[in-house]
């Protein structure tokens, strides 16, 4: 049987991918997969704590997650298809002039 250290250490490798794809890439629709990368690590550690426990706090809590997410997906991808279409790219480097 998994145990709840297999999964914590998955939910952590998932994390630090994510995260080190945050810092070293410079697209944005990457960057954002690795957000939802991130979230998705937080998630699975809050399911194997909350299987380990026996409770279902874990269980509501990942729930009310994926809902927030499926709407942050929506306005996010939104506003990068936005800014594709002003700026004709999706490069960081290239979106950073926003002031104008």
């Amino acid at each position: 049987m998994i145990g709840l250290e297999q999964y914590i250490l998955v939910s952590s490798l998932l994390f630090a991918i994510g995260f080190f794809g945050i810092l070293l890439r410079r697209n944005t629709l990457v960057m954002y997969m690795c957000l939802e990368l991130m979230l998705n690590a937080a998630n699975l550690g809050l399911i194997a704590f909350a299987r380990y426990h026996g409770g279902m706090g874990g269980n509501l809590f990942v729930f009310f997650t994926i809902t927030v997410a499926a709407a942050e997906v929506a306005v996010g991808l939104a506003i990068i298809v936005a800014l594709f279409r002003k700026r004709q790219t999706v490069k960081v480097e290239e979106l950073n002039a926003l002031k104008n």
